[in-house]
């Protein structure tokens, strides 16, 4: 699979789940889901879930942060650099 279209697949989710009735444009590269509030912990785990589930990973509990899921590009690296689970 490409970085795009894990990035699409991540950007839909995130606008479906997180940003109801947004637009795909109001999702910009630099929008901050942890810092700018749009995600909490508990939405956090329900991302890593998706992410989980959607791609076939083992995401890092260390992985778990505004380091690694504070964007849409942040995501898809650390989507990247986790472990297959399957």
């Amino acid at each position: 699979m490409t970085n795009d279209i894990a990035k699409t697949k991540i950007r839909d989710f995130v606008l479906r789940e997180f940003l109801p009735g947004e637009t795909a444009e109001s999702l910009t590269p630099d929008l901050r889901f942890i810092s700018e509030g749009i995600i909490d912990s508990m939405a956090s785990l329900k991302l890593v879930a998706f992410l989980e589930e959607e791609f076939g990973i083992a995401f890092p509990a260390h992985f778990i942060d505004a380091d690694h899921l504070d964007s849409v590009d942040l995501i898809a690296e650390a989507v990247a650099a986790s472990p297959a689970s399957r």
